[in-house]
């Protein structure tokens, strides 16, 4: 890879880069555009880990996303500092105050949108949409291409977020929000389609675009000097950034999911905070710092405050050791043959990280309240899709007036009537898994009849 030509400013929608004027970079412009979408701020409404409603505040997939951005800015900071320093001979000028002064916006700006493609109640949401499809093989696998298949039946939030980002709904403006292509590429875990998906590749354990996607983002790879491995199944390595805004999102999740559980009381205080110091001392190679930790600690008396002190001491010594093992390994990122993420190769020498893991496990991602919101999202999204993609896929003129009926909740911007069944089912999916929570809830009582009345 060039090192030069991993960035661009080119936008989807727009045939060149911008020339706006405009007192930001193209790459704040970004960070700016995905605060202000609709889209994330549904966010706000989707669960995390813990269900939303309750006395206690836990993180929901917004609070989750600027966390990550945060985290991901501090890692773009210090790995676009060392790229410009270190590879100088080989960067034109541009390249250098890119790396520079750019580099962690648009790694704060992809971080910002890592999940924007999650559905309602998060993985139980992804399981619903494509446990529907396989269930309804026999009525539905016939109308679609094996890759149009493979599509649904494996459906993904990370192809889904490049779907919402760069797609133009009806009525709404070409190119979704009009990213650059550099934001773009660092958020694609897994640049290839739903066929070429294989376990114990990391590059290939999902798929990162629906076939409907491909060309924009063949158009991403070509921009962002991405290497492509296959041509037939589609298959690119991954963009090096993109393992800048992967470490930042397994650091916050690692470390925040258990603050959060300390404040629900599933961990005791003193396990979570001999769990926290212990991954300090795994991390922290200065005698001194982690004396002053250890004096800091015995001066704060709050419970919670302790946490969100070793938290946010955690999360420092993990930035600093993740920005460590990249540079060390940037050359071999480069050249797309790197197959470890940076917080797995910490985890290799630290016990601590593995203890999180473990009890994270056990004891927080299957805790009953978790349990018991993952089998009630899919029975909602199931049952959401159910309703509405019969009635889509029979044609105007074959539905019965129940199925019109049920299609005339659905907003237009989501129904691709001439389209064919491929993008109309895709459609319905965008509203579908679009919908927070709450909303998925409400409307699911609706056409149940377990609630009855107007609401506007």
């Amino acid at each position: 890879m060039d090192i030069n030509q991993l960035y661009s400013t080119r936008r989807t929608g727009k045939d060149s880069p911008t020339t706006a004027i405009d007192p930001r970079t193209e790459f704040q412009r970004d960070f700016d555009r995905i605060i202000f979408s609709s889209s994330f701020r549904r966010l706000q409404n989707k669960t995390q880990v813990f269900p939303l409603p309750g006395s206690v505040f836990v993180h929901n997939r917004l609070t989750h996303s600027l966390e990550v951005a945060s985290v991901g800015r501090s890692l773009g900071n210090l790995t676009g500092d060392f790229i410009a320093q270190q590879y100088a001979s080989k960067m034109t000028e541009e390249s250098k105050q890119f790396y520079k002064h750019s580099l962690y916006n648009v790694i704060s700006s992809a971080c910002l949108c890592h999940d924007i493609g999650n559905p309602a109640f998060g993985h139980s949401g992804e399981d619903a949409i494509a446990t529907f499809f396989l269930r309804n093989e026999h009525s539905l696998k016939d109308k679609f291409s094996d890759k149009q298949w493979s599509d649904f039946i494996h459906f993904e939030g990370n192809a889904n977020a490049i779907r919402i980002l760069t797609q133009q709904q009806n009525g709404k403006s070409e190119g979704g929000l009009q990213l650059t292509f550099a934001t773009l590429a660092s958020i694609a875990k897994y640049p290839c389609a739903s066929i070429a998906r294989k376990k114990g590749i990391l590059h290939r354990k999902k798929f990162g675009f629906f076939q409907a996607e491909e060309n924009i983002f063949r158009k991403i790879a070509a921009s962002t000097s991405m290497l492509q491995e296959s041509e037939e199944p589609l298959i690119f390595l991954r963009h090096p950034f993109v393992w800048l805004v992967e470490a930042a999102d397994d650091i916050c999740y690692n470390i925040i999911d258990l603050e959060d559980a300390h404040r629900l009381k599933i961990i005791s205080h003193p396990d979570c905070k001999e769990i926290l110091l212990n991954l300090i001392k795994d991390i922290e190679t200065r005698p001194a710092e982690i004396s002053k930790v250890e004096q800091q600690l015995t001066a704060i008396t709050d419970k919670n405050d302790k946490i969100s002190y070793l938290r946010a001491k955690s999360i420092s010594a993990l930035i600093v050791r993740c920005a460590a093992i990249y540079q060390g390994n940037f050359d071999s990122i480069l050249a797309g043959t790197h197959t470890t993420p940076l917080l797995d190769a910490i985890e290799k020498d630290c016990k601590a990280l593995t203890t999180i893991n473990e009890y994270s496990v056990a004891n927080i991602y299957n805790h009953h309240s978790v349990v018991e919101i993952e089998n009630a999202g899919y029975n909602v999204m199931y049952e959401l899709l159910s309703h509405f993609i019969w009635p889509v896929i029979k044609p105007k003129e074959e539905r019965r007036k129940y199925e019109a009926q049920a299609l005339k909740l659905v907003p237009q911007q989501f129904l691709y009537e001439d389209g064919d069944d491929y993008q109309r089912v895709l459609g319905i999916l965008d509203y579908v898994s679009g919908m927070t929570d709450n909303y998925a809830t409400d409307l699911y009582r609706k056409i149940k009849g377990i609630d009855i009345g107007m609401t506007i």
